[in-house]
C-alpha cells in the first residue's frame, strides 16, 4: 500500500517509507547530474592524485575537467594491461588506485582469449548495494504487493581463482553473492527469495540448481516472480526442470533429499525443511509429464507477475521462448550494470523490452561518450575529419544520438572504454536515459561469452587444417547463434571445396572440426561449455557448392552493391538463415568439451 510520505517523488507513491527515500534519491542525483559528476570527477582525481598512473601524466593535484580531459588519454584494457599484470603478480603500490586493490573482477569480455582482469577496491563494494537498493522501491511503483511473496531467483557463484600475487579472480557477481553485503543481508520483505543462500553459493552447478528448483518448487504459490540474471539463465532452468523433474518429485513425496547433493551445508539447510508432500509430488509429475510446456511457468508458479531478466543486447533473441514458457508475462530489465562499473537504473521496469532504457546515475562513476557511427572504422572515428570527435559529458548527449561509453572510477580507471554501445532516448531531469544497442565488436553470444570476428575467423582456420588430408577447404563460412536449442550452441556454415570426391572429409573429421573451433574460442566461451553448461555444442552444418553465391546474389537483389557485397560473418535474417538450411548437405557436432580449467593461463 503505498505511503503518504514528505519524501514523495515525482517517480510516483512509494510503498513505504524506505522506498521514499531511495525515490528521493533518484530524484536529488539525477536533477543535479552535472554537479554530481563534477564531484564525482574531483573526488576521484583528489584521491587518486599520487597514483603512478595520474603522475605519468602530470595533472599536479588538477581535479577539474578540462585539464583531465587535455591531460589523459582515451584508452582500452590492452593499454591497462601492463599495470594489470603487476598488480595481479603481486605490486601494491599505488598503480592506479590510492585505495588498496581488494581484488580482480574477471570480465565477460577477453583479451587475447583470457577474460579481462578489472581490479577494484572494497568501497565498490558500498556502491553497487547502492544501486541494488533502488531496484524495488522502483519496482514497487509499477507492481503491488510484492512484499506478500517470495522471489524464485536462479543466482550461481562461478569458479574463482588467486593470481601469481595472491589476490583473488572472480566474476563481479561472484564476488557480490559471497559478500557480507549480500550474506548478512538484513531481512526485507520485498526482497526475499526462495534460494537459501546455502544454494546461490554452493560451488557445484548441479546441487546449486537442483536445490534451488527444489526450494522454489515447494514455495510455489508463494512465488511472485521469477528471474535470474541473463534471459539465457532462467531458459536453463527450465530445461534443468525438463530433465529432473522426475526426481525433484520424488524428492517431495518422500521426504527425502537426491544423494547428488553432498554439500554439507547445503544438504544441512534443505533436509530441515524438506517434508514429505505427495500432493505437491502429484502435482508436478502431472504438469511436467505433459507433451506440450507452454506457460510451464504460470502452470507451475500461479502467482508469477513478472520475470526478472535481462533480454537486452545479444539476450532479445531469447524473448520469444520466454514468451512461450511464461504464457506471455512481462519480462523486466531492471538494472545496467558491467565488471567495470555499476552504471544506472530502468525507472521504468515493466516497459516492453524493446523500449528498456536504464538511467545512469551519475554518482557511480565520470561518465563520457564517444559518438558513434555505425558504419565507421571499428575505432568509431570518421577518418575523413581532421581529428577525432570529442568526448561528449553526461548531461550534453543527444537524444537519437549513439554513443560508446568511457567511464572514470573510484577503482582507477581512467577514460576507459567499456565497449558497449548506447543509443540516447531521452532524459530523467538532467540525466541521460540509454538503450544497450550492443557490445562493439561482438559476432557471437549465447551466454556471457562474447566472440568476435576475429576469433570465428582463426578458430576456422585452424579447424580447416584438419581437412588438408582429404585434400579439402573451406571456400566460405558464416555463422549463427542457434537459441532454439536449450542450451543454445553456434552453428558454423562452411562451404567446402573437395578436390577428391573420392577422398571427401567424413565425419568424425568434421565432429574434430567442431572441437578444434571450440578449443580455439576465448576462455568464457570454453568454461560456458565446461562448467556452466550454459553453452551446447558447437555445429557446424556443410552446405551445397554454390550457396554463398546465391547469398550474395539475394543480398544484391535487395540492393546491395556488387562491387561492396561481403559475405557477413554472422545471420539472422529469416530469409538468409531459410536459404541456408535449405542448402544444408550434413550437420556435425563437436564430440567432446573443450579444454578448459579455472587457472589462467600465464
Amino acid at each position: 500500500m503505498a505511503v503518504d510520505s514528505p519524501l514523495s517523488s515525482p517517480l510516483g507513491p512509494p510503498a513505504c517509507e524506505k522506498d521514499a527515500k531511495a525515490l528521493q534519491f533518484i530524484e536529488e542525483m539525477t536533477r543535479n547530474a552535472e554537479s554530481v559528476q563534477q564531484r564525482v570527477l574531483a573526488e576521484i582525481l583528489s584521491r587518486n592524485a599520487q597514483t603512478e598512473y595520474l603522475t605519468r601524466f602530470q595533472l599536479n593535484g588538477a581535479t577539474d575537467r578540462e585539464t583531465f580531459k587535455s591531460k589523459l588519454p582515451v584508452i582500452t584494457y590492452e593499454d591497462l594491461q601492463p599495470e594489470i599484470h603487476r598488480i595481479a603478480n603481486g605490486d601494491r603500490s599505488a598503480i592506479l588506485s590510492a585505495h588498496p586493490i581488494s581484488e580482480l573482477l574477471t570480465s565477460s569480455g577477453t583479451s587475447a582469449g583470457e577474460r579481462k582482469l578489472m581490479p577494484t577496491i572494497k568501497e565498490e563494494l558500498d556502491r553497487r548495494q547502492l544501486l541494488y537498493s533502488l531496484l524495488m522501491p522502483v519496482m514497487n511503483l509499477y507492481v503491488a504487493g510484492l512484499d506478500k511473496g517470495k522471489g524464485l531467483y536462479f543466482l550461481f557463484v562461478k569458479s574463482e581463482t588467486r593470481t601469481p600475487g595472491g589476490l583473488l579472480a572472480r566474476p563481479v557477481l561472484t564476488s557480490y553473492y559471497k559478500s557480507d553485503h549480500f550474506k548478512t543481508r538484513p531481512y526485507d520483505p520485498y526482497n526475499v527469495y526462495t534460494s537459501p543462500n546455502e544454494a546461490i553459493l554452493c560451488p557445484d552447478s548441479f546441487q546449486s540448481m537442483y536445490t534451488q528448483m527444489l526450494c522454489g518448487l515447494l514455495d510455489r504459490h508463494q512465488v511472485l516472480r521469477l528471474g535470474a540474471v541473463f534471459a539465457s539463465g532462467l531458459l536453463r532452468a527450465i530445461r534443468f526442470l525438463q530433465l529432473n523433474w522426475r526426481q525433484l518429485a520424488h524428492d517431495m513425496e518422500t521426504g527425502s533429499l537426491n544423494l547428488k547433493i553432498t554439500d554439507p551445508l547445503l544438504r544441512e539447510c534443505i533436509v530441515k525443511t524438506l517434508k514429505p508432500n505427495p500432493e505437491l509430488a502429484q502435482f508436478v509429475r502431472h504438469e511436467c509429464s505433459k507433451d506440450d510446456w507452454e506457460g510451464i511457468i504460470v502452470r507451475i508458479w500461479p502467482n508469477t507477475k513478472y520475470l526478472d531478466v535481462i533480454v537486452t543486447g545479444a539476450m532479445a533473441q531469447y524473448i520469444p521462448t520466454l514468451d512461450y514458457y511464461s504464457g506471455g508475462l512481462p519480462l523486466a530489465c531492471t538494472m545496467y550494470a558491467s565488471s567495470e562499473c555499476y552504471f544506472g537504473l530502468n525507472l521504468n521496469p515493466m516497459c516492453k523490452p524493446s523500449e528498456v532504457s536504464y538511467t545512469i546515475m551519475p554518482n557511480m562513476a565520470y561518465f563520457e561518450f564517444f559518438p558513434h557511427e555505425p558504419n565507421l572504422d571499428s575505432t568509431g572515428f570518421d577518418f575523413t575529419c581532421e581529428l577525432p570527435p570529442k568526448l561528449v559529458d553526461l548531461v550534453d548527449v543527444e537524444v537519437g544520438k549513439e554513443y560508446e561509453l568511457v567511464i572514470t572510477t573510484y577503482a582507477g580507471l581512467c577514460r576507459y572504454r567499456v565497449g558497449d554501445i548506447l543509443r540516447v532516448t531521452g532524459f530523467h531531469n538532467s540525466a541521460p536515459q540509454f538503450h544497450f544497442v550492443r557490445r562493439k565488436n561482438v559476432l557471437l553470444s549465447i551466454d556471457s561469452d562474447k566472440t568476435d570476428e576475429a576469433e570465428l575467423q582463426t578458430a576456422v582456420e585452424n579447424a580447416s587444417h584438419l581437412l588438408r588430408e582429404h585434400n579439402a577447404s573451406v571456400v566460405e563460412y558464416t555463422s549463427h547463434a542457434d537459441t532454439k536449442t536449450i542450451p543454445g550452441h553456434y552453428v558454423v556454415y562452411w562451404e567446402l571445396l573437395v578436390k577428391d570426391s573420392t577422398n571427401s572429409p567424413d565425419n568424425d573429421t568434421l565432429e574434430q572440426c567442431c572441437l578444434a573451433m571450440e578449443e580455439s574460442l576465448n576462455s568464457v566461451y570454453r568454461q560456458g561449455r565446461v562448467a556452466d553448461n550454459s553453452i551446447g555444442p558447437l555445429e557446424i552444418r556443410v552446405v551445397k557448392n554454390g550457396t554463398f553465391e546465391e547469398l550474395m546474389d539475394y543480398a544484391i537483389s535487395r540492393g546491395a552493391s556488387i562491387n561492396q557485397y561481403k559475405v557477413p560473418r554472422c545471420v539472422n535474417f529469416t530469409p538468409i538463415m531459410e536459404l541456408l538450411d535449405s542448402r544444408v548437405v550434413s550437420a556435425h557436432f563437436s564430440p567432446a568439451l573443450p579444454h578448459w580449467s579455472p587457472e589462467r593461463s600465464q
